[in-house]
């Protein structure tokens, strides 16, 4: 973190990167003098609530960062930033969103957690958005010019007042990602049955892992017949994230029961002294890794890999195990949402396990369904791009299933394949 002082003091010339919090409630004249270098502007966590009007003399600026501060409107200001693709206004206080405040090279928009009632016509006209999160907000509808918006990848509408998901968004070309838990949308979904697990049997050991919906620790099960295992529990923070909440998390994660191909859920814990909700799940081998690490900044909606190399019998068997995964996903009415190499853990054998129900949500109705598989299907094929990309496999040998990796990404929904038909094409 940087310092006013070492920004009055010219330490910081020719920085590309700024990131600034130390209670502004105002926007220093000091940050001009980095027009010539400065890239990334991160002022999270002030007392902001608007931007000058001449930004745009951070003539290299692509990257902002104003979440947690007092905003009450996305600043016109940011219409004006030339080379800005990325905006990120977090848990603000922002109810109007001007069309004027939407730069031209729009890539990423990031409103979560705010006051949004309705959005801007002019949204379609942002022609290179991939990823607009709005989760969080009071959105009854969505504009319908956004159907304009032919590049846009990844969408983030849990946690509004939408009560149908229109046909029109379902069918956008590029759509792959999709999170709409938290809506009045009358979904279909039934509570399932599942064991009940005092939270005195559990002894909690080391963190495994800690996100934005819970924390997940190992911990000793000793249950009512004095039996002992090691398992992971996940105790959820029940505070909204860019995917929903937490509590939804837990119902999908309930809901889709038990397949080779996801992380056993073992029960519900009951009896947390806080009344925390939370989950007792299998514990994973440590020899299972992470597929990929997560989007960044620059690659926006694709995951970001390590060197990492397939065989071609590897390949085949991890996109098997996905596409089983979700085919037993879908058969529940549960759309996963993130489908995502990062959120897949993996041997070198290719077993696989596809995990994170953050985003995940109910089929509202039936017909509904049949297109959002097809929208989850479109993220698998993606994926299986990215797991080609790492195939040592040569053409003759991936001709097949770069054949089948066109036809999940096609424009045309409907020609899509299902994700049982996909499971039995790379069935061994």
């Amino acid at each position: 973190m940087h310092t006013l002082a070492d920004l009055r003091a010219g330490t910081l010339a020719g920085i590309k990167r700024l990131d600034l919090s130390c209670g502004l409630t105002a926007f220093p004249d000091e940050i001009f003098s980095l027009s010539d270098s400065l890239e990334v502007l991160n002022l999270t966590g002030n007392q902001l609530t608007e931007l000058p009007a001449d930004l745009h003399r951070l003539k290299h600026l692509k990257i902002l960062f104003c979440s947690n501060n007092p905003f009450t409107r996305l600043p016109e200001a940011l219409g004006q930033c030339e080379q800005l693709f990325f905006i990120g206004f977090k848990a603000c206080r922002i109810s109007e969103v001007s069309p004027r405040a939407l730069p031209p090279g729009l890539r990423s928009l990031v409103l979560t957690d705010n006051l949004i009632e309705s959005l801007p016509d002019e949204l379609g006209q942002c022609q290179h958005l991939q990823k607009l999160m709005l989760s969080g907000n009071r959105l009854q509808h969505l504009p319908q010019s956004l159907q304009h918006c032919t590049r846009l990848e990844l969408l983030r509408i849990a946690s509004n007042q939408i009560r149908q998901l229109p046909q029109w968004l379902l069918q956008m070309p590029s759509l792959a990602w999709l999170a709409f838990s938290g809506n009045p949308l009358n979904d279909i979904h039934t509570e399932a049955p599942i064991r009940q697990i005092p939270w005195q049997q559990l002894t909690l050991h080391k963190l495994l892992g800690e996100g934005a919906s819970g924390v997940i620790q190992q911990a000793q099960w000793l249950d009512e017949d004095d039996s002992a295992q090691e398992v992971a529990v996940k105790l959820y923070k029940g505070e909204l994230t860019s995917d929903g909440t937490p509590l939804n998390e837990m119902a999908a994660c309930i809901a889709a029961g038990q397949h080779p191909n996801l992380i056993p859920v073992e029960g519900q814990v009951f009896g947390h002294p806080q009344q925390a909700r939370g989950l007792v799940m299998q514990l994973i081998s440590p020899s299972f890794l992470t597929l990929a690490r997560p989007p960044s900044l620059e690659s926006c909606t694709r995951d970001v890999y390590n060197g990492t190399r397939l065989s071609v019998q590897t390949l085949r068997r991890m996109a098997h195990g996905i596409a089983s995964a979700c085919r037993h996903l879908h058969a529940h009415g549960i759309n996963h949402g993130d489908l995502y190499a990062h959120n897949v853990l993996w041997e070198e054998s290719g077993e696989s396990l596809l995990g994170d129900f953050g985003a995940a949500a109910f089929y509202p109705d039936a017909d509904t369904g049949l297109l959002l598989e097809r929208v989850e299907v479109q993220a698998f094929g993606i994926l299986l791009g990215e797991l080609l990309a790492c195939c040592d496999g040569n053409d003759e040998e991936t001709a097949a299933l770069r054949d089948l990796q066109a036809s999940c990404v096609q424009q045309k929904l409907m020609g899509r394949p299902t994700f049982a038909e996909i499971e039995r094409l790379l069935a061994p």
